[in-house]
């Protein structure tokens, strides 16, 4: 069958790259952007509704880049594992980044976000100064562990996008170098 050509392998790396934009640069965009425009737009509850479609849309670009990234990952391997292409290899790091960036995204979408927009909505339905305070509390507890969670991964997401880059220059000098 023959060695890959360079351009599938490019192809590849373009995808990782796209996949990593996605996931890194949605989670920017939205902090950095999104949430103080709405904040500063529409009252808690108004606001607080449309970030949660926001952030469902998010969770639903993490998974398509969860796909690329495997797909990528998965292509490599089996390449390199072929012999055909050595520089493809996915290295144990790479491997450790990703899943634990894919734990951490199940964890929320699967069991943090279902359980934090019910405390919202329960939130913004309940009546009465003390029960309305008690179950704000409720919310803004689980709201600080999936925000802290989105967080870490977009740390996870960074350092995979320094690994990456790192190891396709070192790829790069090397074949300068020979």
């Amino acid at each position: 069958m023959g060695s890959p050509r360079p351009t599938r392998l490019l192809v590849c790396y373009t995808v990782e790259l796209l996949a990593l934009s996605i996931w890194i640069g949605g989670l920017v965009v939205i902090i950095g952007s999104v949430i103080p425009a709405v904040f500063n737009s529409f009252g808690m509850e108004q606001g607080g509704r449309f970030l949660t479609k926001v952030f469902e849309g998010y969770n639903q670009l993490v998974a398509l880049a969860i796909l690329l990234l495997v797909s990528a990952a998965a292509w490599r391997f089996w390449v390199s594992s072929r012999g055909d292409r050595l520089d493809a290899a996915v290295t144990r790091s790479e491997c450790a980044l990703l899943f634990v960036m894919i734990g951490v995204a199940a964890l929320i979408a699967l069991v943090m976000w279902p359980e934090s927009v019910t405390r919202q909505e329960q939130a913004f339905a309940t009546q009465g100064e003390v029960a309305r305070k008690a179950a704000y509390e409720a919310f803004f507890r689980t709201h600080t562990v999936v925000r802290g969670l989105y967080i870490l991964n977009l740390g996870l997401g960074i350092a995979l996008l320094v690994g990456k880059v790192r190891a396709w220059t070192r790829r790069n000098d090397a074949m300068r170098l020979s």
